[in-house]
């Protein structure tokens, strides 16, 4: 078939290498110059089956109460009069019932898991190099009552597949020994010895170079204005090229990866997506002194921000707003991420040749992406990941391609339309 794909992010990269390798004629549209410009350029670098845990969970309304007013929360709600972000809202408390965390970490770990081992074989087959680190993620606690909290989640995690476990401060900085520094303030840690880091920029520029070596078609600078819409199926993509013009392209299927501009998209042929942008920020820094920096990816589960290693640049990335559209940086944010690599690792960074960057994760209240067909015969879905976007990327593009293929996915996911 010949197929379009709508964006190039990390998920629209890898649904065209999937969907290429089975044979179809695939071409991409991205309305930045190059693949990976937006959500996937400087995340946190994760490759997380251990952060599965929904956002979405019966302690986060409590927590929300205590973070409203303070401008450094981890997770910030700006209120607009958006009935867009008042419904995303009213659906994520709901998400937020036992039951339905249960299910969407179900959901979550599953992918993650197919995931993680689809990005290993694929990365062996295509020679991809991408800093990438093996040494799995460490999850910090400095209070005894979180840490409770994690081992209950760590054995519903356990019991799903993933092999996190509760390790103490000792083990903790036996696996990251820059840890030494922060010892005192640990309580403990958990695991996951099987999951890994990398650039996720670097990746998708890698496998996009690969799809183009295979016969795929990359169109950047385009925008997409519209879909259309015939009866029961899209009809075509209408977009603007790099100088302004007005174009038209047809195809026999076409799969939606745009993100956060999923929602809008979808919304010209009368499909409403439940997502909605929440803001995002990291930092990528130099190292300054090697014996002090970590390689081992980390979570700091009180600030809720993610560290990783990339080569010889340190990622630190976090923080969430719902408040809209924005990637404006916000300086107390920045700032903030700068001070808490220095409380904790002390003369491991070049904090003054910091760069920083904020993004749009293009959430579903439940936190599980949208993968499979939509209600249009012709038009299939791949958005929605949030935070998670590279650690699900590959196997949910290889999910949505056995599905285009009409052969049953490996893997035990709620794939929509199936």
């Amino acid at each position: 078939m010949k197929i379009i794909v709508l964006g190039a992010g990390v998920v629209g990269v890898a649904s065209a290498y999937f969907l290429r390798e089975q044979g179809h004629d695939v071409t991409v549209i991205e309305r930045q110059a190059q693949v990976a410009a937006r959500t996937s350029y400087a995340n946190g670098g994760q490759i997380s089956v251990s952060g599965a845990e929904p956002w979405a969970n019966p302690g986060v309304p409590r927590q929300l109460l205590a973070w409203l007013g303070h401008e450094d929360a981890p997770l910030r709600l700006r209120l607009r009069a958006d009935p867009r972000q008042w419904a995303w809202c009213l659906r994520f408390l709901q998400e937020c019932l036992p039951w339905r965390t249960a299910r969407n970490m179900r959901e979550l770990v599953q992918l993650g898991l197919y995931s993680r081992e689809v990005l290993r074989a694929l990365r062996k087959r295509r020679d991809l190099h991408y800093d990438k680190q093996c040494r799995g993620i460490l999850h910090l606690y400095t209070d005894a009552r979180a840490l409770d909290g994690a081992a209950h989640c760590t054995r519903q995690m356990r019991e799903l597949g993933c092999e996190r476990r509760v390790v103490d401060v000792a083990e903790a900085v036996r696996i990251e020994p820059a840890l030494a520094s922060m010892r005192a303030r640990l309580v403990g840690a958990t695991y996951t010895a099987d999951d890994e880091s990398g650039d996720a920029n670097a990746f998708a520029r890698q496998l996009a170079a690969s799809c183009e070596r295979d016969g795929v078609r990359f169109r950047f600078g385009h925008t997409i204005t519209a879909l259309r819409r015939s009866a029961d199926s899209v009809d075509h993509v209408e977009l603007t090229n790099p100088d302004g013009g007005f174009e038209r392209m047809t195809a026999d299927a076409y799969v939606l990866t745009s993100g956060c501009w999923s929602a809008p998209l979808a919304k010209t042929l009368g499909i409403h997506l439940p997502l909605y942008p929440v803001k995002g920020y990291s930092v990528t820094l130099p190292v300054a002194d090697a014996g002090a920096a970590w390689q081992v990816s980390l979570t700091d589960e009180q600030h809720k921000l993610v560290f990783s290693r990339l080569g010889d640049r340190l990622r630190v990335a976090g923080t969430a707003e719902v408040g809209g559209w924005t990637r404006e940086l916000d300086s107390q944010r920045c700032a903030a991420i700068v001070a808490q690599v220095n409380t904790m690792f002390p003369g491991a960074a070049d904090v003054s040749r910091a760069r920083y960057w904020a993004g749009l994760r293009p959430m579903t209240p439940g936190n599980v992406p949208i993968v499979g067909r939509s209600r249009l015969r012709n038009l299939y879905l791949n958005t929605g990941h949030g935070s998670l976007g590279w650690t699900l990327a590959c196997g949910s593009a290889a999910g949505l391609a056995s599905i285009v293929g009409g052969r049953r996915p490996d893997v035990a996911f709620a794939f929509s339309g199936t």
